[in-house]
């Protein structure tokens, strides 16, 4: 008999998978999204709403797309489907950075270098071309991949004519207001790569580096150590033994003490402070000072010493003092060379000190006898020359002391070798001149939104404290700077014509008509060196190129400006990226809006960190800790990646792993499986059929309304707040909630009730309410489940005329879509009191629990429990029908007592087993279905039941 009452029962119906299958059903879903046009869909459905632009930072075209590109593409994509679903206009325009010396450096290798150098300008470029249009595709795919929506057909490309053309539009604005300037600075110097280096573009690392201790011979004396003619020296400490051929000056402290040691008849000047550990560390502990002398930096300012290497030619070095000689190390006094640091060239500039610089763009020295060149170490690599200057020094009692250290030292980002500071000729942003600086600043303070806010802190930093910013490069890959030199006198040609008719150009034939066209073809045939007079046919265009980082940084112009027909604006809504990117692409993009225009490029900059490994390593080659987000996808599929990327605190380096994806998985076959027992529930139901009265509700259904429209209320709050973790935790408890309690004890009402039974539907009425706020606002995170749920939504539900065939056009949940209504006297008072009855049920379920574990009760519907509770409580327990209770617990029986505190006492229930609820009951309340309980009698005689 109880297995034909389980067909009376009402059991869950769906064709909604248990099993995901995410791998293999993922992109039929993204192909039945290309051929729907969601991305346009979503665009037209919102193209009244109010604009949210997020404007794309481009990745670099050089290789598949790797697990930060992964995270990082997915939480624009939440910042972004979060706005849309809530009516927000969105358009997504991609882009990709293709210029730059990784791509060139490829195309290098793939050539040969002795056919590369062969090879013309032109070829190259076409070469680089070829080469980043390949990555762009690969790199398109594997983001379309994640469930990214872009306008992926149309993306921006930094080589495109158009783009181009803005590089030149900004370098106009901001030359001929006097920002922009060439000069002949100390810069990073990657001799591998053959370019300068911006600060963008140097990652420090651990070096072990020579650090001497030198005496150099003065030619002057300071007064007060005339006894010391021929016999004074000064004590100088460097790491970088390989800068002394370029030594010009040494630099004081301004207000330290100086004093002179005595030693084997000569006296030395160093740093008062520092005599002490001085003398121990070169064992000079016995040795005496010169009584009665000191002098300062200022005081000893003006005096000089023979040039180490070039001094028995006459020449000669000076002392000077800076604020930023440390008293910590060294010897208080360090060796100077202008050329080759910018702390040096600033010190050195103030005293008129020149800039001697004898190495090449090897990073070798150049070939001489003469100071300008590497004397005895002419030709020779600098860094080989190290070993070779200090065994130099020490031949001839130079060398003090010789000692290794390890420290942090600049890096090439691009080849990761060590990079030298050396003086060139290059193009400069200047950050001071026209106040660059301070405009950026207050841009950084008053008028961008930073998330988290403590960013703000970090890229200002950096803008107070960088040096003007070098945006030339000596590579063949890129956009060239747009000025002319004079082939008869040198000067520089630029003006307001020969810019416009650069911006014509490219606008026409791109950036490779600088490099294939004579000036003349394109100037106008008035233009003229304004020096010496030079017409059009002697002027040369300039070989460099500008900086990848300011040709990203103009995406401001040459994709939000030029673009703007499309919906994107300026300044855009938000820029999204690494938190690298603040000393990157949020500060070139910021430097280049605000000196061009007065304005921050964004209103807000929202920054993630690093992905690392399970043990917080950051991923590498070397360790084989990486993790593809290709293979995460074919092993786990795309919405468990988004998941991952959900549930972690993005401001900080993030996890990845496979115990972690594991955790993930789990997580999501939760949500899962609790939204599918929703669609079974509801497989006869429909919206027509939803309880329409607040008062039609019971108790624990007014309670479940509550908490979901609190729930509705948290989350987008978090997803304003952009917390998209805590979107994941509200989620993943709220489901966690309502399996472990509403869906458990609503099981009797939703299976054994008649179909049509109001307290069937009324309880099917909460669940349609949760299941339309879950699956609205999870679409911007399992944006590939949550589709496939809209579209296995009950036949009834998925029938109704007008309803989106797609998930993402179903728009935001509201208060006002919850049926029933809430009232407008919204009774907060049951919620407080299904919070203190949610205490009791825990305690009662432990003391269940118990029961089972000692063999007293089977199953909770065995039993009947005794519940002792204090008088606040038992005043809130007995202002609710028992039934109310006997559901909550699951139980057949439930009794309040007064005591002290919350205890439950268990007791097999009275009555029997009802064969078809399995709920202890007393049994043939109608008599015409005698061993059931009266209400399934009731169920079985209203669905004509005949016991077969």
């Amino acid at each position: 008999m109880a297995n034909s009452y389980k067909d009376t029962m009402n059991l869950p119906k769906t064709d909604f998978a248990m099993r995901a299958n995410l791998p293999q059903n993922e992109p039929a879903r993204l192909a039945k999204w290309d051929d729907e046009q969601i991305y346009w869909r979503v665009i037209e459905k919102n193209k009244d709403g109010e604009p949210f632009v997020l404007h794309d930072g481009p990745p670099y075209a050089n290789g598949p797309i790797h697990i930060g590109h992964a995270f990082n593409k997915i939480l624009k994509d939440f910042v972004l489907k979060s706005h849309a679903q809530r009516g927000f206009f969105t358009p997504y325009i991609p882009g990709w950075d293709c210029h730059g010396q990784p791509i060139e450096h490829m195309v290098e290798e793939t050539l040969g270098t002795e056919q590369f150098r062969k090879t013309s300008q032109p070829e190259i470029r076409r070469l680089c071309r070829e080469w980043a249009e390949k990555y762009v595709g690969v790199q398109r795919e594997g983001f379309k991949r994640l469930g990214v929506n872009a306008d992926w057909e149309h993306p921006y490309l930094t080589f495109i004519p158009n783009f181009e053309a803005g590089n030149v539009e900004i370098f106009k604005k901001m030359y001929l207001d006097g920002a922009i300037y060439r000069g002949r600075k100390p810069i990073h110097w990657c001799s591998h790569c053959h370019t300068a280096l911006a600060e963008a573009e140097i990652e420090y690392g651990d070096e072990v580096s020579p650090a001497i201790f030198v005496r150099f011979e003065m030619t002057t004396v300071p007064k007060g150590l005339e006894d010391y003619v021929g016999k004074l020296d000064v004590a100088i400490w460097t790491t970088t033994p390989w800068t002394l051929p370029a030594d010009d000056a040494v630099i004081l402290h301004p207000e330290a003490d100086y004093v002179a040691v005595v030693h084997e008849g000569r006296a030395i000047i160093m740093a008062k402070a520092l005599v002490g550990k001085i003398l121990a560390k070169f064992g000079w502990e016995g040795d005496e000072l010169v009584e009665g002398w000191s002098a300062t930096g200022v005081e000893l300012c003006g005096n000089r010493y023979k040039q180490p290497i070039f001094g028995d030619q006459g020449e000669e070095g000076a002392f000077i003092y800076a604020d930023y000689v440390t008293l910590d190390d060294g010897t208080g006094i360090v060796h100077c060379a202008p050329g080759h640091g910018a702390d040096d060239y600033l010190a050195g500039n103030k005293f008129g000190i020149p800039v001697i610089m004898p190495v090449d763009d090897d990073g070798k020295f150049y070939i001489g006898e003469n100071i300008g060149t590497g004397g005895p170490w002419s030709g020779m690599d600098v860094n080989e020359a190290n070993p070779h200057i200090i065994e130099w020094l020490d031949d001839r009692g130079m060398l003090i002391l010789h000692e290794d250290i390890s420290h942090s030292y600049p890096h090439c980002w691009r080849c990761h070798e060590p990079v030298i500071f050396r003086a060139t000729d290059q193009w400069f942003v200047s950050m001071d001149d026209t106040s660059l600086r301070e405009s950026a600043l207050d841009a950084i303070n008053t008028k961008v939104q930073w998330i988290p806010a403590w960013a703000s802190n970090r890229i200002g930093s950096m803008v107070a404290e960088r040096p003007d910013w070098c945006i030339s490069r000596q590579r063949s890959w890129g956009v060239p700077i747009p000025v002319f030199k004079c082939a008869k006198c040198g000067e520089t040609v630029a003006d307001e014509a020969t810019f416009d008719a650069v911006i014509d150009l490219f606008y026409t034939d791109g950036a490779d008509a600088w490099f294939t066209k004579k000036p003349s073809e394109y100037l106008p045939c008035d233009t003229c060196c304004a020096k010496c007079g030079a017409g059009v046919d002697e002027l040369i265009p300039e070989k460099d190129i500008l900086d990848v980082w300011w040709e990203s940084g103009v995406t401001h112009t040459s994709v939000c400006k030029h673009r703007s027909s499309e919906g994107l604006t300026f300044p855009a809504d938000m820029y999204l990226e690494g938190s690298d990117q603040h000393r990157g692409w949020f500060q070139s993009s910021l430097l280049t809006s605000v000196g061009a225009y007065g304005v921050a490029p964004y209103k807000s900059v929202m920054h993630c960190g690093f992905v690392v490994d399970e043990l917080g390593r950051k991923m590498s080659k070397s360790l084989g800790n990486g993790v593809d987000p290709a293979e995460v996808m074919n092993k786990y599929g795309a919405d468990v990646l988004r998941l991952w990327v959900a549930s972690v605190d993005y401001s900080q380096d993030v996890s990845i792993g496979e115990n972690i994806l594991k955790q993930v998985s789990d997580a999501y076959r939760k949500i899962r499986n609790s939204i599918r027992f929703l669609l079974g529930s509801l497989d006869d139901f429909d919206d027509g059929l939803a309880v329409t009265s607040w008062d039609d509700l019971e108790p624990v259904d007014k309670y479940v309304m509550y908490k979901t429209k609190r729930f509705l209320s948290d989350v987008e709050a978090a997803y304003d707040a952009y917390r998209f973790n805590t979107v994941y935790r509200l989620a993943y408890d709220f489901v966690n909630d309502l399996s472990s309690v509403y869906l458990d004890i609503t099981k009797d009402r939703l299976y054994s009730e008649a179909a049509d039974s109001p307290r069937r539907r009324a309880a099917q009425t909460v669940l349609m309410n949760v299941l339309e706020v879950l699956v609205r606002v999870l679409t911007p995170i399992l944006t590939f489940t949550m589709d496939e749920i809209w579209e296995h939504y009950p036949p009834k539900m998925r029938e109704v005329k007008g309803r989106p065939d797609n998930v993402q056009l179903a728009g935001w949940p509201t208060i006002d879509d919850f049926v029933p209504h809430f009232p407008a006297d919204a009774e907060d008072a049951l919620e407080d009191d299904f919070n203190a009855i949610m205490r009791v049920r825990d305690v009662v379920m432990k003391a269940l629990e118990d029961a089972r574990n000692a063999k007293l009760v089977n199953k909770p519907q065995e039993a009947a429990v005794t519940v002792t509770v204090p008088a606040d409580v038992l005043s809130i327990v007995e202002a609710y029908p028992k039934a109310v209770f006997e559901e909550l617990f699951i139980v057949s029986g439930v009794e309040f007592v007064l005591g002290d505190e919350v205890a439950a006492q268990v007791s097999a229930a009275t009555g029997e087993k009802c064969p078809r609820c399995w709920n202890y009951r007393t049994l043939g309340g109608n008599a015409n279905f005698p061993d059931v309980c009266e209400r399934c009698g009731d169920v079985l005689e209203s669905i004509g039941f005949t016991a077969s």
